[in-house]
């Protein structure tokens, strides 16, 4: 073999490849891997040229990938508006928006980001509240759901939301008892005041972007599928590729929605997006539905109906979204579907069964996301279906959007199939572990915590836990963020393990996660991460 470019040496490699599971060292050409073996062998195939990284014992692992992240959109949102997301009271909100407004012109809107919906709810954040901050500017904060966000009175004016404005499809307008609008928005009237806010020029998105994806890196991340993309996602995104700007391999998956009635039309959109944006990193992945909301605001879609009283419908007329994913299946897209409760989940499974049974069984790996509410009937359903399990197992905590809010709603008996991640990877279903970032944290560290205790960080493991019957182990979670997810975002074939032929995407720990103490998991840190054998990460501390 010719001398290659780098070389990782003295290192603990998991390649996650059943083959060769482990290893000492690794060479790298031409951004590929070249050769995995011992450090003296390894050694032999460098040169004077050679880059030779001493990983000094560390941990060495194929690059994290999420399968289910808004990394272009929240990066705008962290961009343009003030971070809420650890924010718990009003008066420090409102404190925050008042810091923001002063670091903008006046003119400009003031905006906040991630703000917590079981925290702040629509019985507690009205207009009014806002206005006691910024009375005389338009202000306009989303929740970290991406399923609630409100509006002062300015902001209202400002985007023509009155008391005589319709409810979009799928959306609500939240009301006062004269039937005006009290600033807070669910589901659809989101998106409806979203596309009238002034929208950021094409060179925000770009360093919005970079910003992101740079952020990804250090967290170990080299892969996503970003869960809600549009053209202007792909332009941004394929442009960056093209300047050599891009750090992180990018799937796309977009929006289908209710009001698209002509299937053909609705499948020659994407496919056209699919057509003329496409590049070595970049690629139109998947068709992307939300069949319903969120528990929090009482717009999941339940079998039965909430303890607490109420349900809600699926966002589509089943016929329709029938025709919808047979023709996208035919079309050879993934399917990617939002299911939150368990009649989401179940139509979800329904409409993939009526797929393979119109087309034919293919390895598409049709995801559903979030399942946080599943009837055990389904559990099996998922691995007869070939259906990849989507999970962000943060939000599998005991934590009051979960025991005060999403658990009284719908009672112990279902409560305990509320993230029921075991039970389904333990039938052999192809499954993922993913972030919904900005829902929650970028970083897969405490995530990946959270999956394997089901317990609060602070609390310890003398804590509550949330379901313990559904704890995964590391072994688990860590496929779940590389092969599986790189299966899932249908790069298997050239990354997820640290094998020969593969890209080398791969990242280095400051810690052995295999042998670390599950309740120490969260402050792991990435020391680099490397795309394609080039660094797009690197710790100050690092020395190899």
């Amino acid at each position: 073999m010719s001398a290659v470019d780098t070389i990782l040496i003295n290192a603990n490699i998991r390649t996650m490849d059943t083959a060769l599971p482990d290893a000492e060292a690794l060479a790298i050409k031409d951004g590929r891997i070249v050769a995995v073996n011992g450090t003296d062998s390894i050694r032999d195939l460098a040169n004077g040229h050679t880059r030779v990284i001493d990983a000094g014992g560390r941990l060495i692992l194929p690059g994290f990938q999420d399968t289910h992240i808004h990394l272009q959109d929240s990066g705008m949102g962290f961009y343009t508006g003030v971070d809420l997301g650890d924010v718990d009271t009003l008066a420090v909100l409102q404190d925050k928006l008042r810091e923001q407004a002063a670091k903008t012109p006046d003119t400009d809107w003031v905006q906040g980001t991630c703000f917590s919906s079981s925290a702040f709810t629509a019985n507690n954040l009205t207009r009014e509240s806002l206005d006691a901050a910024i009375p005389d500017r338009p202000v306009y904060i989303a929740a970290n759901d991406g399923h609630n966000a409100v509006l002062n009175t300015v902001g209202l004016r400002e985007l023509n939301i009155t008391a005589g404005t319709a409810n979009p499809v799928n959306g609500e307008i939240i009301r006062d008892a004269r039937g005006e609008p009290t600033g807070f928005l669910y589901e659809d009237a989101v998106a409806m005041a979203e596309t009238r806010l002034p929208e950021p020029t094409i060179d925000d998105y770009r360093e919005s972007t970079r910003l992101s994806a740079s952020q990804a890196n250090r967290y170990g991340l080299t892969g996503v599928l970003d869960a809600s993309v549009g053209e202007r996602h792909m332009q941004v995104y394929t442009n960056l590729d093209a300047e050599r700007a891009l750090t992180i391999r990018v799937g796309a998956t977009c929006k289908v929605f209710p009001h698209e009635t002509d299937v053909a039309e609705a499948v020659e959109r994407l496919c056209d997006l699919r057509r003329r944006f496409r590049t070595d990193k970049v690629c139109m992945h998947s068709a992307k539905f939300f069949l319903d909301g969120v528990m929090e605001n009482g717009t999941a879609a339940m079998l039965e109906d909430y303890d607490t009283g109420g349900n809600a419908p699926i966002m589509f007329d089943l016929d329709h979204l029938e025709n919808l994913l047979i023709a996208f299946d035919a079309q050879r897209f993934q399917l990617h579907l939002h299911t939150i409760g368990d009649r989401a989940v179940r139509v979800a499974l329904d409409g993939i069964e009526a797929a393979r049974k119109a087309n034919g069984p293919w390895p598409a790996l049709h995801q559903l996301a979030h399942i946080q509410c599943i009837h055990p009937d389904d559990i099996r359903r998922f691995r007869a279906l070939g259906a990849l399990a989507n999970w962000q197992p943060l939000w599998a905590q005991p934590e009051p959007a979960v025991t005060d809010i999403a658990a009284p709603m719908i009672g112990p008996e279902r409560a305990r199939y509320m993230y029921a991640v075991k039970s389904v990877i333990e039938t052999g279903a192809p499954y993922a572990i993913s972030s919904d970032w900005s829902v929650s944290t970028q970083n897969p560290f405490p995530i990946m915590q959270s999956a394997m205790t089901r317990q609060i960080p602070e609390d310890g493991p003398e804590g509550p836990t949330f379901v313990p019957e559904e704890r995964i182990d590391v072994e688990a979670v860590v496929k779940g963020y590389t092969t599986n997810a790189a299966a899932g975002a249908w790069r298997g074939d050239t990354t997820g393990s640290l094998s020969v032929g593969k890209f080398a995407d791969l990242i280095i720990l400051d810690r052995d996660i295999f042998h670390a103490d599950p309740y120490e998991l969260g402050e792991t840190e990435v020391q680099l991460t490397m795309l394609e054998g080039g660094d797009v990460h690197r710790s100050d501390n690092f020395d190899g």
